[in-house]
């Protein structure tokens, strides 16, 4: 029980308060866990330091309000470096949701529409949420159909890797639909995407 307690208390050693570590370690006995988290036992605090010095580590007390303070030996440096790395990639993963817009025309043709439905993907696949309009001029507004049935031909494209957010719907003379990545994704390969080539889509 004494060692399972010490290693969930160790896993929780803070990078933001002070950690007395080798020579500020001033109590006169420790109980020392080594660096493969075997419990060593309670001992003189010079004795485990001079163990820790042997094998090239430190000693970090990781339960200061224990009795007496429970200590392991650790490459301490190495500790705080990966400690550090977790948190920016946390910080990263919390990022802020992006929406990313791809506009479409009503008289599109297939080839144009497939490669949007590409740029569709990319956004998709990097956890972005997806905006698709068709933007209706003058008298195309009569054609509401048509946006409509391109909208739904990219939802289908779309749907190893998406979910609709919100169905095809109109904003004054814009129809809208939303598009949210599918968590997991799938990796990615050929026979997921939709079937284009690459090249650079112009608004028709």
């Amino acid at each position: 029980m004494l060692r399972l307690c010490i290693v969930q208390r160790e896993a929780s050693i803070s990078t933001t308060r002070p950690v007395r570590t080798n020579e500020r370690i001033r109590v006169p006995e420790v109980r020392l866990i080594d660096e493969d988290g075997t419990h060593i036992g309670v001992m003189r605090t010079r004795d485990a330091l001079e163990m820790a010095r042997e094998r090239g580590l430190d000693l970090v007390e990781v339960q200061p309000n224990a009795s007496p303070p429970v200590c392991r030996l650790m490459d301490y440096g190495k500790f705080r470096y990966e400690e550090s790395r977790r948190e920016r990639e946390s910080r990263k993963k919390q990022r802020a949701v992006v929406v990313k817009e791809v506009r479409l025309r009503p008289k599109i043709d297939d080839h144009d529409l497939n490669t949007k439905g590409r740029q569709a993907y990319r956004f998709l696949q990097s956890g972005d949420k997806v905006k698709i309009t068709v933007l209706f001029r003058g008298r195309e507004i009569a054609h509401q159909d048509i946006g409509e049935g391109l909208l739904n031909r990219l939802a289908e494209q779309l749907a190893p890797v998406a979910v609709v957010d919100q169905p095809p719907h109109m904003e004054g003379r814009t129809m809208v639909m939303m598009l949210s990545p599918k968590a997991p994704a799938p990796e990615r390969g050929e026979a997921e995407r939709p079937e284009a080539n690459e090249r650079s889509g112009a608004e028709q």
